[in-house]
């Protein structure tokens, strides 16, 4: 309805075609936004929830027939609050029914806190339909897998520790309490969600904060035995008399062997997004993967962020929030917010900045960026590190120059977190690795939660 490119139809044509298609008798109309074309974002993380019914109230009264309106509706709360307030007379939904297939179930039996709930990450759907790969769900690795991978009630029972509370080891550690296993999870940190703790502090992946409900709530259902502030070792688990164990510890940053790295101009992404450690006006960002721009988003952004604010969403991208510009967009300017710091994206690689992110979400994040005038490099030599800043050569012919930065961030991969494994396998145990513990390769999720899920599903 709303089509989000230049040349699309004015709110007049798009009111007489409603009207048309109400005379050739359809008895319902579903109000779809936005093109694939169009350069702003509909469906993704960033997108605010429910940013786009209003569109579907403002053509209300226009048409007697039924409206639904559609985009970013994922909670029944969120579903209840256009309803409530008058901008469709239904909602559509599907990458939520991916994310969690009893979603209506648990709404209507008052359980809403037990939906699995989709976070609009693309990764595991959108990104693999258009890669000519089967669709499936990063929250839920189940979708559109059901037939092969099931969580079925255990005909013996196990006592099982999980270490490392993080995405793999509560998707390993409630899939197996759910079948039925004797399950205790172990993390050193306070709370549950490792890397996830990490990646909920970025402006537009909030969403991060749902999953972390979810799995705290299936937790308890599942009565898994949680212990947290507690770092085990070898000796302990041993003690323990668990008949499988379960290394979920995740990974630790890499550090580059850069000339200089020590200089105290240089932090680590868990510097900067966990630790909050104080960070200057002119940053480096060292490595330009999703954690390179997750880091960058999150040192230009200020103020709220504009996924939780619906009309500095629109106005972030340019979209007419009075409906009257051709397409809603024509002649209307992105009014992104002015960045808090000059930040320099840099990357070894010849290959485009952000060439590896998600195939459907990847354009986002780069224009995000852009708008917030962060200048992205590539083909980037890193030469030393010292007081005056990162030094570096930008390809083979290049001449060397000095960025003035206050700080570096290191954002150059990860190492996994292994320690206990070789303890453990010596003294006899059953010992399974998963997620970062078993592949640090980019911090992902979606692999992270399908392997905990699986191997619990196979215990």
């Amino acid at each position: 309805m709303l089509d989000l490119v230049e040349g699309g139809s004015t709110w007049d044509e798009i009111v007489q075609l409603a009207k048309a298609i109400e005379q050739a008798g359809a008895t319902i109309i579903n109000t779809g936004i936005g093109w694939h074309e169009a350069r702003i974002p509909t469906i993704a993380t960033k997108v605010p929830r429910g940013a786009f019914s209003k569109v579907t109230a403002k053509l209300r009264g226009a048409v007697k027939i039924p409206l639904i309106t559609t985009n970013r509706i994922n909670t029944p709360e969120v579903a209840e609050q256009i309803l409530a307030e008058g901008d469709a007379d239904m909602v559509s939904m599907a990458r939520p029914f991916l994310a969690d297939p009893d979603f209506v179930n648990k709404a209507a039996e008052g359980r809403a806190d037990e939906i699995n709930t989709c976070i609009g990450c693309n990764q595991a759907c959108l990104d693999h339909t258009f890669g000519g790969k089967l669709t499936t769900c990063l929250v839920n690795p189940r979708a559109c897998y059901e037939t092969e991978l099931n969580y079925l009630p255990v005909q013996q029972l196990k006592k099982i520790a999980v270490v490392g509370a993080g995405p793999a080891g509560l998707a390993a550690a409630t899939v197996a309490a759910e079948r039925g296993h004797q399950v205790t999870l172990f993390d050193s940190a306070s709370e549950i969600g490792g890397q996830f703790n990490v990646a909920k502090r970025v402006p537009g992946k909030e969403e991060f904060y749902e999953t972390l409900r979810y799995f705290k709530r299936k937790l308890q259902t599942t009565h898994v035995e949680v212990c947290l502030n507690t770092r085990v070792d070898v000796t302990q688990l041993v003690a323990g008399g668990y008949d499988e164990i379960i290394l979920a510890t995740g990974i630790a940053p890499r550090t580059p062997a850069i000339p200089g790295i020590e200089n105290a101009k240089v932090l680590s992404y868990i510097d900067v997004l966990l630790q909050r450690k104080p960070v200057g006006q002119r940053v480096a960002v060292i490595g330009a993967g999703g954690i390179g721009f997750d880091v960058s988003e999150f040192l230009v952004h200020q103020g709220t962020s504009t996924s939780l604010d619906r009309e500095a969403f629109w106005k972030e991208w340019g979209i007419d929030t009075h409906l009257e510009a051709r397409g809603g967009v024509a002649g209307i300017k992105p009014e992104p917010h002015a960045p808090a710091r000059e930040v320099f994206l840099l990357q070894r690689k010849t290959s485009k900045v952000g060439d590896g992110l998600g195939k459907t979400t990847g354009w986002i994040h780069r224009t995000g960026l852009k708008n917030k005038r962060v200048q992205m490099l590539n083909s980037v030599e890193y030469l030393k590190i010292d007081d005056a800043g990162l030094h570096i050569r930008i390809g083979a012919e290049g001449e060397p120059q000095v960025l003035a930065v206050d700080n570096i961030v290191i954002c150059a991969g990860q190492d996994p977190l292994r320690e206990l494994q070789d303890g453990l396998v010596a003294a006899g145990q059953n010992v399974h690795l998963i997620g970062g513990a078993d592949v640090a390769a980019e911090l992902d999720a979606k692999r992270a939660i399908n392997q905990g899920s699986r191997l619990a599903a196979e215990l």
